[in-house]
């Protein structure tokens, strides 16, 4: 199952004032931010319903040409998908690890595919 998807974006201000106008209609809204004030070299919004961001735009080196994650059952799972792409051909992009500044069961790795997308696996359940 899909967990979230993002995209570049060349412009960030129009690229997030178009999207808030876009996906308003679809009940989404701007759930988080992020930017270099929140120590990460990147900037990025994520788009949700609910309160659960699902849809992001962003700059800078975290995202790939294209940004996709998928749910894992467990933390297990997340170090298996890492070690798989890895072995696979793919290169890392991040470690398994916890990432709590999307919350603080956040627990997600990264790699590049083949042709530089970001994959992630992301479980949200406590360790």
């Amino acid at each position: 199952m899909l967990d979230h998807i993002g995209l570049r974006t060349k412009d960030y201000a129009t690229a997030k004032r178009f999207y808030t106008a876009a996906l308003a209609p679809l009940g989404y809204q701007l759930v988080m931010e992020f930017g270099p004030e929140d120590g990460l070299d990147y900037q990025g919004a994520g788009f949700g319903v609910g309160g659960k961001p699902d849809f992001w735009i962003g700059v800078g080196q975290a995202n790939g040409p294209v940004h996709v994650a998928f749910s894992a059952a467990n933390r297990q799972a997340v170090d298996a998908f890492h070690a798989a792409a890895l072995a696979a051909g793919g290169k890392d992009n991040g470690l398994p690890g916890p990432r709590e500044h999307y919350h603080p069961n956040y627990y997600g790795a990264f790699v590049l595919d083949l042709d530089g997308n970001n994959v992630e696996a992301v479980c949200h359940r406590p360790g």
